[in-house]
């Protein structure tokens, strides 16, 4: 990798610019390619999860406050927060928009807008990975909470 690369993707920036794209993917394909006659248990519970995911993204944005950043890099000035939703799991964000991605391909009936899903749950948790390695360095406190709290399911993982 280069210096230029590096200092490019020194916060993180290649996660958010990938995260992007994909879930602009998941977003476009289902508008560009309709799927007509999707069943409607499923668009209902498309949009069931589009909402659960839109929620719980909104609350733990809110409750990161000023705290909230798209990088990993935590800001400088930051604080670690474990309330709210972050007694929950640790990225809660990922977590509701992963759940939102997955209900639009749902609710269309879109394969290729569920398989982007998957592909941005695999990218998520690469992006976690990383973002825990920051905030181990950042906040002397956050191996614990990572032994108390799942990263994106509560109880599971």
């Amino acid at each position: 990798m280069t210096s230029s690369e590096h200092r490019w993707n020194a916060r993180g920036e290649g996660y958010v610019a990938a995260q992007v794209l994909v879930l602009a993917g998941i977003l476009v394909l289902p508008l560009l390619r309709p799927r007509q006659g999707t069943p409607r248990g499923l668009r209902v519970a498309g949009t069931a999860l589009i909402l659960a995911g839109g929620t719980l993204t909104g609350w733990s944005g809110l409750r990161l406050g000023p705290n909230l950043t798209p990088l990993p890099e935590p800001q400088v000035d930051g604080q670690l927060v474990q309330t709210g939703p972050y007694t929950l799991v640790r990225h809660p964000i990922y977590s509701g928009l992963l759940l939102a991605s997955l209900g639009w391909a749902l609710a269309h009936g879109h394969r290729g807008a569920l398989g982007l899903s998957g592909g941005l749950a695999f990218l998520f948790d690469l992006k976690a990975l990383d973002e825990e390695r920051r905030l181990t360095r950042h906040f002397p406190e956050y191996p614990a909470y990572r032994q108390r709290v799942r990263r994106f399911l509560p109880g599971v993982y």
